[in-house]
């Protein structure tokens, strides 16, 4: 007997469609290494059909009042969290994650951030109208960007659907948003949602692959493509957008230096780190996984470290003692082994560095000690539950270690020095630098890096106005 597997549609114009041409995709639950469901294939047509139905929805939804969009926003929020358990089942089973941490770190803060982007959407600013040249008077529009095509990543399917969409609404813009190939139960189950609540055509989806999303922002239809995703992907996007000079906004990947000086609390900073390190299987591009660790507290940190990797859990969602599921799919179990199999000789595996069961893509959390600044494994993100560690001599080498990779999104600094503490904060080359802590987000404040973790800001005010355009409008007094 065979289970019939769920059957996933794009939602395009207000309703659910099947992949023009028919193709679909498996699903496969990453916790089970199972297919649970297919999804639509989408190409050229399922493309054209959403980016039609955004671009005849966004004169209307761009003359809403700011008003009308924060009620459909609050609205949206409010009906995230009456379907929180729907919502939050399709996520695990999705991506494997823990029910419990599911529920508990991703429900809240998602809703908060769209109700924050509600009140964002009546809280613009800008230059004071004035008469900046005798006889005229200048003001100052923005004004929404138009349809904007978004790409979301699978390691936090749906918070970063909410990343997405809720700034390009709140402003006015309509959206086309693509789910990766692997996760697109929660999206799909957003957008019915989202879709009883928003004019038919403001929000679509469609799932696809990479085909699919670079058709997606090679349309003429988009004045702007986001992405979260791979540094590669990231490129990729960009040199497409290029071609008709669509803006682009681009959150890629990073390589967290985790800077621990020698007056840090260590068996609270191990505690941290642990967790900001192997959280979501270390499957975020801010985790703490490349901690620097002052020469004369290294040996007793890694010890702590390794002794903290050995009682982390890894496990089935509905097991209520594991901090983190499965890798996301096959492809990504193995380039995390890869790394660790290709490890040099001076390099030791502290704990972990295998993997765990034969069924789904789970893998033991991994500290690695004994590395340099130019091996792979301290140059590439990894992506996994693996947490390096490496040993400065003084500020200025921990300064030369940390901005010496190619990703600049995220760091933490640990010591009680708070002048050191500030000219690490003010030297590290890095979108955000925490200190003392390492993975808190807010709605309020931006997220976003430099260098090869791309461009633009998610959350805050500066993560809206990335969805506006700048009018200057000049009248004569006379």
């Amino acid at each position: 007997m065979t289970t019939e597997l769920r059957r996933l549609r794009n939602y395009i114009n207000g309703e659910f469609r099947d992949a023009a041409d028919g193709r679909t995709i498996e699903v496969v639950n990453p916790a089970t290494g199972e297919v649970y469901a297919t999804s639509p294939l989408s190409g050229q047509a399922d493309v054209d059909a959403a980016m039609e139905a955004a671009a005849a929805a966004f004169p209307a939804w761009r003359d809403s009042t700011p008003a009308e969009r924060q009620r459909v926003l609050l609205k949206i929020a409010d009906a995230f969290e009456d379907r929180a358990a729907d919502l939050i089942a399709a996520e695990v089973e999705n991506t494997g994650k823990p029910v419990a941490l599911t529920a508990s770190e991703e429900i809240p803060p998602m809703v908060d951030q769209i109700r924050f982007f509600a009140g964002a959407a009546r809280m613009l600013e800008g230059k004071s109208a004035g008469e900046y040249m005798e006889g005229m008077t200048s003001i100052i529009r923005r004004e929404p960007v138009g349809v904007c095509a978004q790409v979301a990543p699978w390691n936090y399917p749906m918070m970063m659907a909410v990343w997405k969409f809720a700034p390009a609404l709140a402003a006015g813009n309509t959206v086309v948003l693509k789910p990766s190939d692997t996760t697109p139960a929660s999206t799909v189950l957003m957008a019915e949602i989202i879709g009883q609540i928003v004019p038919k055509g403001v929000f679509n989806v469609v799932c696809g692959d990479r085909e699919t999303g670079k058709a997606m922002v090679e349309h003429p239809t988009p004045a702007m493509a986001s992405i979260t995703g791979s540094v590669r992907a990231g490129m990729q996007v960009a040199e497409s957008a290029a071609k008709d000079v669509k803006r682009v906004h681009l959150e890629l990947g990073g390589k967290a230096p985790v800077v621990v000086f020698e007056d840090t609390d260590i068996d609270k900073a191990v505690e941290d780190i642990a967790v900001a390190g192997y959280f979501n299987a270390g499957q975020d591009c801010t985790a703490a996984t490349r901690v620097l660790v002052h020469e004369s507290i290294h040996d007793e940190f890694v010890a702590a470290l390794a002794k903290a990797a050995a009682e982390t859990k890894t496990g089935q969602p509905d097991d209520e003692d594991v901090l983190y599921g499965p890798l996301n799919n096959a492809n990504q179990l193995k380039q995390v082994a890869g790394f660790i199999e290709r490890l040099p000789a001076h390099a030791k595996v502290e704990a972990g560095g295998h993997r765990v069961g034969d069924k789904g893509y789970f893998y033991a959390p991994t500290v690695v000690s004994g590395l340099t600044q130019d091996d792979e494994i301290v140059q590439n993100e990894v992506f996994g539950p693996v947490i390096t560690v490496q040993s400065f001599t003084d500020e200025a080498q921990a300064l030369e270690f940390a901005n010496g990779v190619e990703y600049a999104l995220a760091s933490s600094v640990w010591t009680k020095d708070h002048a050191r503490a500030m000219r690490m904060s003010k030297a590290l080359d890095f979108g955000c630098v925490w200190i003392n802590t390492h993975i808190p987000l807010v709605a309020e404040m931006p997220h976003g890096g430099y260098k090869k973790s791309g461009y633009g800001k998610d959350l805050s005010a500066y993560g809206f106005e990335d969805y506006t355009r700048i009018k200057h409008v000049m009248t004569s007094l006379g």
